[in-house]
């Protein structure tokens, strides 16, 4: 299967990915299944999938929560050594297109005291459900890719 077809049955081909790797052959190693299987249990237990009810926990401790990903994703990597291309692959674009544009806004924005703005803290919120809409995707590509059982729709909400 191609890079391109597998990101196609994930409903992720808004990921910006140059054509030759999109055409290039998908076959994940076994630190590919290790590095995905560690980072899905990470992504599975953070509030990056996790609903965050209007009366429950901090925007602060969120927007930290999700930050957290690009050290966890970089040691994740780290771990399972420089055969886990086909997991970087697409670890590096989700960080840099889906998560960076979320904390990098948001970082700024706690920096001048938006969440001392309730219609603030709204909006972080719901741009938090659609940050997480996109993981729980995220977390069921690496499922797949670590070829375990999915646990993202487990418990209902």
């Amino acid at each position: 299967m191609k890079l391109g077809k597998w990101l196609e049955q994930w409903d992720m081909t808004s990921l910006k990915i140059k054509m030759p790797f999109l055409e290039m052959d998908w076959a994940p190693q076994d630190e590919d299944k290790a590095a995905a299987w560690d980072l899905y249990i990470e992504l599975l237990t953070r509030i990056t999938t996790q609903p965050l009810a209007q009366e429950d926990g901090d925007e602060v401790t969120a927007l930290e929560s999700i930050y957290s990903l690009f050290p966890i994703t970089r040691q994740v990597i780290k771990n399972n050594g420089r055969h886990c291309i086909e997991f970087t692959k697409i670890a590096i674009v989700v960080l840099n297109q889906v998560v960076r544009p979320f904390t990098a806004k948001w970082h700024r924005l706690s920096l001048q005291k938006a969440f001392t703005d309730p219609q603030k803290t709204v909006l972080f919120r719901k741009e938090l459900e659609e940050l997480q809409a996109k993981l729980r995707k995220y977390t069921k590509m690496l499922a797949n890719m670590a070829d375990v059982e999915d646990l993202t729709d487990l418990e209902d909400h």
